[in-house]
């Protein structure tokens, strides 16, 4: 008598899992998954195919920011740029505005690091000769073009790289590093050399700065920072300056500032505070003074002090801006942006160890060095009080930290932890959350050198992505969780693993109702997560999802396995393989073939886009529930799914039942 058939059921929750040992994971978790790749645990159920990522901006990030023509009347294969902080390199490409054609760079002749200016040759002559200052936009680069801080201000992109900062809202990069030191003019006529006395100046010109003036030939950098007046009542200056004057300017000429020197920055950081009705963004970069944008006027805090200047994290806090830099934890006048004087209520604190990040959290500001944990309460100067979490934890790396679901998310030198109050007033709980993944996070950290994460606020979820330069962009790994909470119950960290998202920069924050995730790579390009696309760029997304080695009711006994029914939640188009896996997948085990799954059939097109008109069946509800006859037997099994050509929106993939037979024990 043949034996009788029973069904194995299975809900797929509980995310990836590894720090059990296959027939515990398999009796304890068989909902998790011991390989997740661009799956996530979602909160409407099961476990769903990541979204792609499109880009944000066809063009490539702008590499030296707007550089312009320095002097006018060049022609040749000669072209010699101001404005331009880092030097171009062999093969790339540009346009000149007011000149037709694309020309390549063959050579670089001299880069003046000093005065801002590149003198190149190109591989064919100018077809016009280029007005003075006019803009020069790179098309394509050669070397690799790194952002190294990016944020979504005002409606825009903004991005930090190389020694520029330039924001797009999604056709072009504008350069936004212009200093901005009122209106200044030409103060008298006939000047000439490399000295010039200016009038009208609100603040101070620095070295590095790049400015035409109307009426004169070339772009002048300013070589010496100038610290005084030379006639306060004017506001005026003198300004030693390169290259020498083309010509006598006239009395009254307008100056106009286009670049602001921003060189040596290591990590660019943002926040946006809002003293006075009109948001406005403070960045800092871990070398240069603070600097201020409202979305016009770019504004660099020169007269900050040193403790401040350098600073590597910002955060806006009980109405005051908190920079920290090295053990000192600083902090302006209340309600201000430029006002550093302890009598009006700005401060510093020091600490024992470096500061690696800091968050307004709650009513508190949470400061991680990198072996402690401190909390700032208080609301001024008078009431401020840095009092310890913990002495005995702290962050390691500043673009861990997230805040997620009312807790803070940080990496300690363990793993991933939460910073979450506990029912005690006051009090806070530090809760380790990567032990069911720690040897696969462990992995993931010894291949990284870098690190940056983001929120995915509707979805309840982090991401963290590890940066290591010899990984290509489908090799670049990732770790993410989604946080399911229930009314009276503790939180549940589900985690899955992410490949073929390289990051060098990222963010996540909404403008009105809308959030914008966005990040770059190593190929120079702004990108948006999250935004419907059913492709990593027009690259397949590769996933693969494996649950636990069930061993079903007895791990001594084989089993058959006759027939597989998979249930998911589809949005459109689904394509993948299944593959069952008997016995460890040890060598000898049974093979079974893949079997193939799709909705997308000849005579039933749901999908706009995919049928023909006329041949095509439209309308049809979305295939749920696919059943494949299957063969093999073993002790354990396994189903495995595949995807390595996925370009098709979302699904969700929620539960399995197995049917079998059980035979007698040998």
């Amino acid at each position: 008598m043949p034996d009788a058939w029973e069904t194995f059921r299975i809900e797929f929750k509980g995310g990836l899992v590894t720090n059990l040992s296959p027939l515990q994971q398999a009796i304890n978790a068989p909902g998790s998954a011991r390989i997740l790749r661009n799956y996530e645990p979602s909160i409407d159920g099961g476990y769903k195919r990541i979204q792609g990522y499109a880009k944000f901006d066809s063009s490539i990030m702008a590499p030296y920011g707007n550089p312009v023509v320095h002097g006018a009347s060049q022609s040749g294969t000669t072209l010699i740029m101001g404005a331009i902080h880092t030097t171009p390199a062999v093969g790339d490409t540009l346009t000149i505005a007011g000149v037709s054609g694309t020309y390549t760079i063959s050579g670089i002749s001299d880069f003046d690091v000093t005065n801002n200016r590149a003198t190149v040759t190109l591989t064919g002559a100018l077809n016009s000769s280029p007005a003075n200052g006019a803009l020069v936009t790179f098309v394509t680069v050669t070397t690799e073009n790194y952002a190294n801080g990016i944020t979504y201000f005002n409606n825009k992109a903004v991005v930090a790289l190389n020694a520029d900062i330039v924001e797009t809202a999604g056709s072009g990069y504008t350069k936004i590093n212009k200093p901005n030191y009122g209106t200044p003019l030409i103060d008298g006529a006939s000047q000439t050399g490399t000295t010039l006395v200016a009038d009208a100046f609100d603040t101070f010109p620095q070295a590095g700065d790049v400015f035409t003036i109307s009426g004169v030939d070339k772009t002048y950098t300013v070589t010496t920072t100038v610290s005084a007046y030379s006639d306060a009542s004017s506001k005026e200056v003198n300004i030693a300056i390169n290259p020498t004057l083309a010509s006598s300017p006239a009395d009254n000429a307008t100056i106009t500032f286009i670049s602001s020197d921003r060189e040596g920055a290591i990590n660019t950081r943002f926040d946006i505070i809002d003293f006075t009705g009109t948001k406005t963004l403070v960045l800092v970069d871990g070398v240069n003074a603070p600097a201020l944008y409202n979305g016009t006027t770019f504004t660099v805090l020169d007269s900050a002090p040193s403790d401040v200047i350098g600073a590597t994290v910002v955060a806006t806090h009980k109405n005051h801006i908190f920079y920290a830099k090295g053990r000192v934890l600083s902090f302006g006048s209340p309600l201000t942006t430029t006002d550093f004087q302890s009598g009006n209520g700005a401060g510093s604190i020091g600490l024992d160890n470096s500061i690696v990040a800091i968050k307004s959290f709650r009513d508190q500001l949470i400061v991680f060095t990198d072996s402690s944990i401190f909390r700032l309460n208080g609301d001024a100067l008078a009431t401020f009080n840095l009092q310890p979490i913990t002495r005995d934890i702290g962050c390691i790396q500043t673009d861990s930290v997230q805040e997620i679901g009312g807790d803070v998310v940080f990496m300690a030198p363990d793993g991933l932890r939460l910073l979450s109050a506990t029912e005690r007033i006051g009090d806070f709980g530090l809760a380790p959350i990567t032990k069911k993944i720690q040897g696969t996070f462990n992995e993931f950290v010894k291949l990284h050198t870098d690190f940056f994460s983001l929120v995915i606020r509707n979805k309840s979820q982090y991401r963290l992505f590890g940066w290591n330069n010899n990984f290509t962009r489908p090799n670049a790994q990732g770790i993410l969780f989604t946080q399911f909470a229930s009314p009276g119950e503790a939180s549940v960290i589900d985690f899955a693993e992410t490949r073929g998202i390289q990051v060098t920069a990222c963010a996540s924050v909404y403008s009105g109702t809308t959030e914008f995730v966005i990040f770059s790579g190593k190929e120079g390009f702004l990108h948006r997560m999250e935004n419907d696309t059913s492709s990593f760029d027009g690259n397949n997304i590769a996933t693969t999802f494996a649950t636990p080695l069930y061993p079903i009711n007895d791990p001594r006994i084989r089993k058959t396995i006759y027939k597989a029914q998979f249930y998911l939640d589809p949005e459109g188009r689904v394509n993948f393989d299944l593959n069952l896996k008997f016995d460890f997948d040890e060598s000898g085990a049974v093979v079974m073939p893949a079997v193939t799954f799709t909705n997308a059939t000849s005579n039933a097109s749901q999908f706009y886009g995919i049928g023909a008109y006329g041949s095509a069946t439209f309308g049809a509800k979305l295939q749920k529930v696919f059943s494949a006859q299957t063969t093999g037997s073993g002790k354990t099994i396994s189903a495995q799914f595949e995807a390595d050509n996925n370009t098709d929106v979302p699904y969700a993939l929620d539960a399995l039942t197995l049917e079998y037979a059980t035979h007698a024990r040998r």
